[in-house]
């Protein structure tokens, strides 16, 4: 059994001038998003074994501050390739991972990702928002096994989910 927690990169700063899409950096927000995100996750005893981000501002600093938050030390890897990947070039980055892991977790952009988790489940996610987790369990045993609508979605979770109801648990792990 294998794993992949595909996230959504946080919120970003909207566009200026002189920087580029590539430069984004994470909100204010988004990192909020991150906290609440991260502590759910550790709060489920969520981890993984490799992690995967795109090289992209915002996904770097999202993929960081979810691994500090949920104590990550395994290998983490950020890949130009993820910024645009075609859902062909990401199975081919995700079935060339060590095969003693059982979990990854890849970080990266709408709408590729969203498209990938659709072609990956049998079921149609209209829109990912930002700092949102699809958890997908598939029953191979080698990263290279992943394949069109072999995913099955374990869970489905975004910031917003905590806007009127966060539990003590988490709002406990919250900065002040």
């Amino acid at each position: 059994m294998k794993k992949i927690y595909f996230i959504r990169h946080a919120k970003a700063e909207g566009f200026s001038e002189g920087i580029s899409d590539f430069e984004r950096e994470v909100s204010k927000r988004g990192y909020k998003d991150i906290q609440t995100i991260g502590s759910y996750l550790a709060l489920q005893n969520i981890s993984f074994d490799i992690l995967l981000s795109s090289c992209a501002l915002r996904a770097q600093q999202t993929a960081i501050e979810l691994a500090e938050r949920l104590s990550f030390s395994g290998m983490k890897y950020f890949l130009d390739e993820l910024y645009f990947a075609s859902n062909e070039e990401a199975l081919q980055i995700i079935g060339a991972q060590d095969e003693s892991a059982q979990s990854m977790c890849v970080v990266g952009h709408n709408p590729h990702l969203n498209e990938l988790v659709n072609r990956l489940s049998q079921e149609t996610l209209k829109k990912m928002p930002s700092m949102s987790v699809v958890a997908l369990e598939f029953d191979v045993e080698q990263w290279s096994e992943i394949a069109e609508e072999k995913g099955r979605i374990a869970f489905f979770i975004y910031p917003k989910q905590f806007q009127y109801y966060m539990p003590q648990q988490i709002r406990s792990k919250l900065p002040r």
